[in-house]
């Protein structure tokens, strides 16, 4: 009878315990977690006798959380941030860890300094992703440089490619925004939602993940020596059934679902034992800033024989130079002078290694020929322009290795892959970040999902939704990056011909330029005529 009344009372507390974790009050603080050390309580969790928060009469233990973000980059910072504007997420329990000490500038930044080297090229799409979490108003309050049209030629000067955003109907092709103004917008975003976002940003490395057993999960009996405690025995059920997150100043948490957004070397990723497919390229991308007498509108992207040369605008009279080359060439150009450096970048965006494309007879028959296949773009008339000499670099030049990876599976039981820990990418096209914000964006919606009917936001089934939508067109845009890499990357004579005629047909076959543009924008998901 005992017994029996015990297993009774036990049920209406689980009961209890979960309908008042549906009906809680609204708060914006997505964990209560401590907003320092000082205020831990000696050998457990800090500050958990100050932060425990009371529902519905009902502790909830302030180390238990529903999503525990591992990385605070640009990525991890954008699934926080959509978790936290959507109605059925934003009262989730979620922590972001990340060591990094810029997580805790929350200020706009000033346009007066010289632009970072690191930046990215957002795509219209992500740019829309961005407005609908509320954090591209923070970005239009900072440094950022929208470009309407982009200019592609081939070092033999056989063939070039314009493209224009008036093609599809578009105001501007993408905006090139550097890496600390997306990070600070996504956190200036974050800190509107909640009311301490302190308690949200653990600023401390993830030490070792532990997964729930399948004996644990199938639940856990008191010994005969433990007093038997209701509340006790409904804690330790519950955390049992969490993966435990032990971190590098000693406090642990509990979370049902861990998201990996700790870049291409992601812990999480080897912790989960998730396998990988990838590659290292024989080449090194260096990045930096150069000034120019006049202000650049346009993007320029030129295939070298050692790799393709990128010139972005920052805006005002900036551009960003993203550039591939062999390590040792990397190494080079790195300890080069200042003057020697620009006439390098000079001579690579203009008459070096081969003529400028110029129009010929086989143009103007192109041209005539398919003039009447679909309504004419406004790029195929456009003429080969010289890119805006550079006067100076004036930032550190930055080289790093280049790679392809691929994740196996995006996600496995309580985990899932975001951005660089799912897959990185050649950056000739500038897609690495807007495959990463579109998984953000794809998670949070499948999460949200979840919670509209009651699922463990943690539970394969649901996060497989999230791996099909992101991980097919991820493969086939990495296919199509690491194709143009290989292709571009050998100089020979009939291939040479081959790329002159891929540059020919997309200059002047216009559904074929609309398609690549739209692909490229993000609009559609697939390379060929979606």
């Amino acid at each position: 009878m005992q017994a029996t009344a015990v297993s009774a009372m036990l049920s209406r507390r689980r009961c209890f315990a979960a309908a008042a974790n549906r009906i809680r009050p609204l708060s914006r603080a997505f964990c209560d977690a401590p907003a320092s050390r000082e205020d831990a309580a000696p050998g457990g969790v800090p500050g958990s006798q100050d932060r425990t928060q009371e529902v519905g009469g009902v502790k909830a233990a302030p180390d238990v959380l529903d999503v525990a973000i591992v990385g605070g980059g640009m990525v991890g910072l954008a699934v926080a941030c959509a978790l936290s504007n959507m109605p059925l997420t934003k009262n989730l329990r979620v922590a972001i860890i990340d060591s990094n000490p810029a997580l805790k500038s929350r200020n706009y930044l000033t346009n007066s300094t010289v632009p970072d080297s690191r930046v990215s090229t957002v795509t219209p799409a992500t740019i829309s992703f961005f407005k609908d979490i509320g954090a591209w108003e923070h970005v239009q309050q900072q440094r950022h440089a929208f470009f309407g049209k982009m200019q592609v030629w081939d070092y033999t000067g056989l063939g070039y490619t314009r493209y224009n955003a008036r093609d599809v109907g578009k105001e501007y092709l993408g905006c090139v925004v550097e890496n600390k103004v997306l990070c600070n917008s996504l956190l200036l975003r974050l800190q509107e939602e909640l009311d301490d976002i302190e308690n949200v940003i653990y600023p401390t490395r993830l030490a070792s993940l532990t997964f729930p057993s399948k004996s644990r999960q199938a639940g856990m009996k008191p010994t005969s020596s433990e007093p038997l405690s209701v509340v006790h025995s409904t804690e330790e059920l519950h955390r049992s059934n969490l993966v435990k997150l032990d971190l590098s100043d000693g406090r642990s948490l509990y979370s049902k679902l861990v998201i990996g957004a700790d870049g291409s070397k992601s812990n999480v990723r080897q912790i989960a034992g998730i396998k990988t497919t990838g590659w290292n390229y024989p080449q090194s991308a260096i990045i930096c800033t150069v000034e120019h007498v006049v202000e650049n509108d346009c993007a320029w992207q030129r295939f070298l024989p050692s790799g393709p040369i990128a010139l972005l605008p920052i805006g005002n009279n900036f551009s960003n130079i993203v550039w591939t080359m062999s390590p040792e060439d990397s190494l080079r150009h790195k300890s080069m002078s200042p003057e020697e450096f620009v006439m390098s970048v000079n001579r690579a965006l203009d008459f070096g290694y081969g003529p400028h494309p110029r129009s010929n007879a086989l143009d103007h028959f192109m041209g005539k020929f398919f003039s009447g296949i679909g309504n004419t773009a406004a790029s195929t008339k456009e003429s080969f322009e010289v890119p805006p000499r550079a006067t100076g670099v004036v930032s550190e030049r930055m080289a790093f290795p280049l790679s392809l990876m691929h994740s196996h599976d995006y996600v496995s039981k309580r985990v899932a892959l975001v951005g660089d820990a799912a897959h990185t990418v050649h950056p000739l096209a500038g897609q690495g970040v807007n495959l990463g914000f579109g998984d953000a964006a794809a998670l949070a919606k499948v999460i949200a999902e979840g919670v509209s009917v009651g699922s463990d936001v943690g539970d394969l089934t649901l996060l497989r939704r999230y791996e099909k939508d992101r991980k097919a067109a991820n493969v086939a845009m990495t296919a199509v990056l690491d194709g143009f890499q290989k292709m571009y990357s050998v100089d020979f004579g009939p291939l040479n011909v081959a790329r002159a005629a891929a540059f020919h047909g997309a200059q002047y076959i216009s559904p074929l330029k609309r398609n690549i543009i739209s692909y490229a924008m993000g609009d559609t998901k697939w390379p060929i005529f979606s």
